[in-house]
């Protein structure tokens, strides 16, 4: 995007929001009498979405529906309407305030409307240059946003994740509109704790950013999420640990990728106090585990980009294990939890059972034959995990196609059993995810 492209302007209108939203349209003298009434209950209801806006940042949960919004009269069911953009429609049935648990944003509306929601990506619109160059730095998920009639929507509420402390200046906070021509940049009507107002908004591809004065080298203070995540093995359990912004919707993409590889999420505490967006952690661990890598980088990847985390193994995972989280720079411990074998019994026993790795390379020999590439990496993994001998090794390599070197390694570990087939699933799909994840996908 050329920076001639950028715009800026103030709030979307001077009109006063109502103090209370009516639950039906109203008339003129019927909106002069709602003028005369005290504020509390509005003052009331900002408080309470202060409130569940804190429980959902700091008590994050693995079951939120993503087709539910939270509304004034229970749940309001959304409609995927096109699964390829991710794009949700539903219809606000009252006046009130209507929450989607699952990503943060939240809406006040006036009456009866129908929105549509979908996902965008900040890498696709803002290049990291101009980013770099203009000192914006990207304070939470994009959403394209659309509202029938427009007017009946009192407040749209736009989660981030920049913790309102320190030297933090809600001046910084913009709303980022992207359209034809080019991004415009809007000041929110006010900023809250995880979300940031627009009243009597103008819809878009919209999000936050925040933009600070040049010059100024100050560490941004972010709220963030610590996913763990076990795969279990009967033989060598697996972590995967990500250290990412308190982004509902990245958590909830990450836990889909995850899930994917049959991966089961920890529920953790949150961080003891705000990260330093862009600074480094130290990951460690009791039992002298080696964890790959042990530092790990504090910064917002979009959903559907690949995100960075640290991985160990733990053997069979018969003592507990302390995990901790130290600032690189200072020393100082801001994250740590205790996992016990007991844990990883009861996680394994919520997760779904009807997967077997075994089962997967045995219903798919004829695909994995004609479709896995290069096996040298796989090779070494399975002579590392000492299911494959040398002499083995050799037989496999000497064969004369690559399909045929493909068929007698799994010609070859057929015959060994389940526990050599679910090593050599684990390391095709470390090795070659996109091929498990497709294969995997054709089977549902």
């Amino acid at each position: 995007m050329d920076k001639k492209e950028c715009h800026e302007k103030s709030s979307s209108s001077d009109e006063e929001l109502p103090r209370r939203i009516p639950t039906s349209s109203v008339s003129e003298d019927q909106e002069s009498s709602e003028e005369q009434v005290s504020g509390a209950v509005y003052s009331e209801m900002h408080q309470m979405i202060s409130s569940i806006y804190a429980e959902l940042h700091f008590m994050f949960k693995q079951d939120y529906k993503y087709d539910q919004f939270l509304g004034p009269e229970g749940n309001v069911d959304a409609e995927l309407i096109n699964k390829s953009a991710n794009k949700y429609s539903l219809r606000f049935p009252t006046a009130g305030w209507y929450l989607w648990s699952a990503t943060g944003l939240g809406f006040v509306v006036r009456d009866t409307v129908t929105v549509t929601i979908a996902f965008g990506s900040w890498s696709q619109h803002l290049g990291l240059d101009l980013q770099h160059h203009e000192q914006w730095l990207v304070a939470g998920p994009l959403f394209a946003v659309t509202a029938e009639p427009e007017e009946a929507v009192a407040e749209i509420h736009l989660p981030h994740f920049i913790s309102l402390q320190g030297e933090v200046d809600a001046s910084w906070f913009l709303v980022a509109h992207f359209k034809d021509e080019g991004m415009v940049l809007q000041r929110p009507s006010r900023v809250e704790p995880f979300y940031a107002v627009l009243e009597n908004p103008s819809f878009s591809l919209m999000g936050i950013l925040l933009r600070i004065a040049r010059g100024t080298r100050l560490s941004i203070p972010i709220t963030s999420n610590t996913l763990l995540y076990f795969h279990p093995h009967p033989e060598d359990v697996k972590f995967h640990l990500y250290l990412v912004p308190s982004d509902a919707l990245l958590t909830k993409m990450i836990d889909d990728e995850e899930d994917r590889f049959c991966g089961v999420r920890l529920q953790t505490s949150p961080s003891m106090q705000p990260l330093t967006f862009g600074a480094r952690y130290i990951v460690s661990n009791s039992a002298h585990l080696e964890i790959i890598p042990t530092e790990l980088k504090l910064s917002y990847r979009s959903p559907g980009e690949i995100q960075p985390f640290s991985k160990f193994y733990a053997g069979q995972m018969k003592e507990p294990i302390q995990l901790e989280i130290t600032d690189k720079r200072h020393g100082t411990l801001v994250w740590k939890t205790v996992v016990k074998p007991v844990d990883i019994q009861l996680g394994a026993a919520s997760a779904p059972r009807t997967f077997s790795g075994a089962v997967f390379v045995r219903e798919n020999h004829r695909q994995l034959q004609a479709r896995v590439g290069d096996l040298k990496g796989v090779l070494d993994d399975l002579q590392d995990n000492e299911v494959l001998a040398e002499n083995e090794k050799e037989l496999v390599e000497q064969a004369k196609t690559r399909q045929s070197k493909n068929d007698t390694l799994l010609t070859m570990m057929e015959k060994k059993g389940d526990r050599a087939l679910e090593l050599l699933f684990r390391s095709l799909s470390e090795r070659d995810p996109y091929l498990v994840s497709y294969l995997r996908q054709l089977s549902l």
